[in-house]
């Protein structure tokens, strides 16, 4: 988990905090976050793909979309006996006593009248 954490998490968060920041022009005071380089690389990767800059963009959040399904299935298929653990327990009304508690349910005594 952590790596996905470093290597997909953090870049598609980096990503969309800047397209965002850029987007609305928020630059803080540097050029990096202003709309005019928002508008410039997206003019470029336009032209290196040969389409208009809102196609790329369109097609960038599509790619963000289908790699974040494609991660999320893969580690649902990893996890999925825990997943399937958590789902039966659910299915039946609640988390089954440890051999712990249903011991100590064992010993409980109703008190004598």
């Amino acid at each position: 988990m952590r790596y996905v954490f470093w290597f997909w998490f953090v870049p598609m968060g980096f990503l969309w905090s800047w397209f965002f920041l850029s987007y609305h022009d928020i630059s803080f005071g540097l050029r990096f976050f202003s709309r005019q380089t928002h508008d410039l690389v997206f003019l470029i990767y336009g032209h290196v793909l040969g389409m208009e800059k809102d196609v790329v963009v369109q097609l960038l959040v599509k790619a963000c979309i289908v790699d974040t399904f494609l991660i999320m299935g893969i580690l649902a298929f990893r996890r999925r006996k825990a997943i399937r653990a958590w789902w039966q327990e659910r299915q039946a009304g609640g988390p089954a006593p440890t051999p712990v508690q249903a011991k100590a349910a064992d010993q409980i005594v109703a008190p004598a009248e």
